[in-house]
């Protein structure tokens, strides 16, 4: 069997005053989660937990980001997230500060056969 992708869903988030990486990414990634309501494991009679669930985020300070953090946002399936440099960080007016930007692809596949030869 391989995995098969049946979901991409994009998102974005920011983190306004604190510069924040970690709270953009989980920003972004509810965004990316909350602008849908997919079925997708019942539609295949899989449990939720059979959902293999690839998080691709883009932040300018990947090191700033806790993966373990967003991780934990997930409440089912098999997480997992890999952070890239990305997003942007928007300088302030008068120089005092950033806004960071944070932008997800997040991937639901299932470990399943092909229905094609």
């Amino acid at each position: 069997m391989a995995n098969k992708r049946v979901v991409t869903q994009f998102g974005m988030g920011s983190s306004l005053r604190r510069r924040d990486y970690t709270e953009a990414a989980a920003r972004a990634i509810r965004d990316a989660l909350w602008h849908n309501s997919l079925s997708v494991a019942e539609l295949f009679d899989f449990p939720k937990e059979a959902m293999i669930i690839d998080v691709d985020v883009g932040v300018q300070r990947p090191e700033e980001v806790d993966t373990q953090a967003l991780l934990a946002l997930f409440p089912y399936g098999q997480p997992s997230v890999s952070v890239v440099k990305g997003g942007l960080d928007v300088p302030k007016p008068g120089g005092d500060g950033l806004t960071v930007i944070a932008n997800v692809a997040l991937k639901v596949s299932f470990d399943m056969e092909s229905t094609h030869g």
